[in-house]
């Protein structure tokens, strides 16, 4: 799609906006059940192209995509009348008499651009939000998962005109006209040097962002935690989507008096989860492309590999790997790694591994599996970082009611339920002023008793 096609889009977008015809709750409601009838008409294609991009089973598409988006939409389906009241506030006596109240009003055209690894959910959940708050929106996702894009573009074109709700395809070239483009609320999800020029960009305009990027996402372990349990959640939240997760556990940080006990545990879980032989397993995933395949290889340092490190060229697949004493001068822990490469780390005391954590850039995620109640909490108040989980990992992003999103450089902004309404919403606030009565205590020439009477109302 050329430029002048985009800017086109924006045009009719912007005046179809101003038409007012998004502003009512009916309008939209409507919208949101159009757009949740086609996912249910199209789930089995939604799910053979998540298979077809990413190798993903039909459970883990439905679990990890489908079934939560369509969650995401119901829930504001429910809410959406009550978003979208104003709400009332106090208004100081110094106002008197008057009315003060806050009120949504929705951004205008908002651009979303969405990320390969959960195609489905982290470009139709933005869109459910963005609509859900009264914008139009341009949808532009990845090239990398090109199965999954083009069932989401015919859902969004079933469902909405062009000028209501567009898809952008392409690469670089088609990401580098959006961004030229004056949006009224842009919405990232990606990684960091792709995040850099989305607000490089929207600075020009002083556009509003909201940034879900990513990081080094770690998973602390200590003597208390119970091991077995443990390794089983660890495994999950770790070789989902064959680790092309941005929350996913990055790496382990144990203490070292467990480490053993642990590396044994996590070797059975694999088995347990995905057999002997991974790579034969027709539900675990794939790497997204040759060049992401080659880039995790080359972090893979043989004389540190505990288990795994097999792959399949032909099919892109690489085996769940654990790593063993690891640094941080190694390859693997240089980079998010974004794959299926668990590498683990000691500490000799808890506070030698919140120095670690706090040492690096925040990250998106913190996971600490532990007994201890007091550690629990030292943990939480100590740490910066987006979300996590207490004994598990990965599921605090699978609820309406808890807001996700980043800190420093893992993120901007935050999103889910009645945060991504506020998110793609701008709250007016607005006094009501009486006009039966006018106090002339503000009003010039100011005299000695006004001072005295605005010095009561305001202190």
């Amino acid at each position: 799609m050329t430029e002048q096609e985009i800017k086109d889009i924006l045009q009719q977008q912007n005046h179809f906006f101003s038409s007012g015809k998004t502003i009512q709750a009916e309008f939209r409601l409507k919208q949101l059940e159009s757009l949740k009838e086609a996912m249910i008409r199209h789930e089995a294609d939604l799910a053979a192209a998540l298979k077809a991009d990413l190798g993903k089973s039909r459970m883990e598409s439905y679990m990890c995509e489908i079934g939560l988006t369509l969650s995401e939409l119901t829930w504001m389906q429910k809410h959406l009348r009550s978003l979208m009241r104003s709400k009332r506030v106090s208004t100081p006596v110094a106002q008197f008499a008057a009315k003060s109240f806050r009120s949504p009003s929705p951004y205008g055209t908002v651009l979303i651009m969405s990320p390969w690894n959960y195609p489905v959910l982290l470009t139709l959940e933005p869109l459910i939000d963005a609509l859900a708050a009264g914008n139009t929106a341009v949808v532009k996702p990845s090239a990398y998962a090109p199965a999954t894009s083009r069932v989401m573009q015919e859902i969004i074109e079933e469902c909405f005109s062009e000028e209501y709700v567009a898809v952008v395809t392409g690469g670089r070239a088609e990401n580098q006209a959006l961004l030229n483009q004056r949006f009224d609320k842009i919405f990232f999800t990606g990684g960091k040097t792709v995040g850099r020029e989305v607000l490089r960009h929207a600075a020009e305009y002083l556009t509003p962002v909201t940034l879900e990027l990513g990081g080094k996402s770690p998973c602390i372990v200590d003597s208390t935690a119970k091991i077995p349990l443990a390794a089983r959640r660890i495994v999950f939240g770790k070789y989902l989507n064959c680790g092309q997760t941005c929350v996913a556990p990055d790496y382990i940080l144990c203490d070292k008096r467990i480490r053993d006990e642990l590396i044994t545990a996590i070797l059975a879980e694999i088995e347990k989860q995905f057999g002997k032989e991974p790579l034969k397993n027709p539900n675990y995933g794939k790497i997204i492309n040759e060049k992401h395949f080659e880039r995790i290889l080359g972090l893979i340092n043989g004389e540190k590999l505990v288990y795994g490190g097999q792959s399949e060229p032909e099919s892109l697949r690489i085996a769940p790997t654990v790593l063993n004493n690891i640094t941080w001068d190694d390859a693997v822990m240089g980079e998010e790694i974004f794959g299926p490469l668990l590498p683990i780390l000691t500490f000799d005391t808890l506070n030698e591994a919140l120095d670690t954590v706090e040492s690096h850039p925040h990250p998106l995620a913190l996971y600490f599996f532990s007994e201890d109640k007091a550690a629990q909490k030292k943990v939480l108040d100590t740490c910066r970082f987006g979300g996590g989980c207490i004994n598990d990992t990965i599921i605090h992003l699978a609820t309406s009611d808890m807001p996700f999103g980043g800190v420093g450089e893992s993120g901007m902004g935050s999103y889910h339920g009645k945060l991504s309404f506020d998110t793609f919403s701008h709250r007016k606030s607005v006094v009501k002023k009486s006009t039966w009565m006018d106090l002339p205590v503000r009003y010039a020439p100011y005299t000695a008793l006004q001072e005295k009477l605005l010095r009561l109302f305001l202190r």
